[in-house]
């Protein structure tokens, strides 16, 4: 597959911004497909200027075109975006482009989906791709129609399910989780058990790449997660040893810190620190994709070059 032409969407955005120099160093050529006029970043082949809920033409865009890398869309949010943006950004942007990568015959389609297409913010057991998708909310909604419009169109398509993704530049909770691991003050957060599935921009690039270069099609959906499922307190611990520092962790029974996120209006935060979401990633492994970082050192890794920026 090498010095084959990939078409990526999202190139701007956290993900994208990964994928583009991943996907360059493992020798693809990328050309970014841009909804406004910005610099070219770094490492793309090729621009095309276009709005992806509005493809009035998309075959000089694709000319030429082996693969596309999907990973534009409206991202998750706990403030609750109206389900007409969701269905606009992730279901009919993505039908669209399917559709016209399948006019200009595009080799596969690989989409950026969600393990929330799959569950809600936590699962009892353990979430695997036989399990029935029951998505709990619209972006998750949002995310399994538009896998179900790729599986219409009679494209060679192949959707990703990441779980909480990191890696340099990361938004959101994560994020806000390095800043805590930053601050200076024993936590009281060594007694939460709940284990969350992460998978770092590193083995996220890796599993983009295993189904790039799958021979033969493949039509379905993977969930993308490391194998560790830390805990919260395993996480802070293996970000402060990434700082050089002890995990500083002090037991607080789990109750208190629930009451206490209650108090402040964060009680969907408590439901994610407190609660599992342990997934698998059966399919991917049975293609051969092994994951480079172990979670503990990704996240040390994270810590590091956060540190250095």
């Amino acid at each position: 597959m090498s010095g084959e032409l990939i078409a990526l969407t999202g190139a701007t955005g956290f993900i994208g911004r990964h994928l583009l120099r991943s996907l360059s160093a493992e020798g693809y050529r990328v050309r970014v497909l841009l909804r406004r006029p910005v610099e070219v970043p770094a490492g793309a082949s090729g621009a095309v200027v276009g709005d992806l809920s509005r493809p009035m033409n998309m075959s000089a865009a694709l000319a030429g075109v082996d693969a596309i890398v999907h990973s534009a869309g409206l991202a998750h949010a706990m403030s609750g975006t109206p389900e007409d943006d969701y269905r606009s950004s992730n279901i009919e942007a993505t039908r669209r482009l399917a559709e016209a990568a399948a006019r200009a015959r595009v080799g596969r389609f690989v989409f950026l989906s969600s393990i929330r297409a799959q569950t809600g913010i936590s699962a009892p057991g353990i979430v695997t791709e036989t399990d029935p998708p029951r998505p709990t909310d619209a972006y998750g909604r949002s995310k399994l129609a538009a896998e179900q419009a790729l599986a219409d169109i009679g494209i060679d398509w192949v959707a990703l399910r990441p779980v909480l993704v990191y890696g340099g530049g990361v938004k959101g909770n994560m994020a806000a989780l390095l800043r805590l691991a930053r601050t200076p003050y024993p936590l009281p957060l060594a007694s939460l058990t709940g284990r969350r599935s992460l998978i770092s921009m590193e083995n996220l690039s890796a599993a983009i790449v295993t189904v790039l270069r799958h021979q033969g099609s493949l039509g379905r959906s993977f969930i993308a997660a490391e194998p560790e499922a830390p805990r919260l307190p395993d996480m802070i611990a293996a970000l402060r040893s990434g700082l050089g520092r002890g995990p500083g962790l002090v037991p607080c029974p789990a109750s208190l810190f629930g009451l206490a996120c209650r108090l402040t209006g964060r009680q969907e935060v408590f439901e994610r620190l407190s609660s599992d979401l342990v997934a698998r990633s059966d399919g991917l492994s049975a293609l051969g994709w092994s994951p480079k970082l172990t979670s503990s050192e990704g996240l040390a890794a994270l810590a590091r070059s956060e540190t250095a920026l």
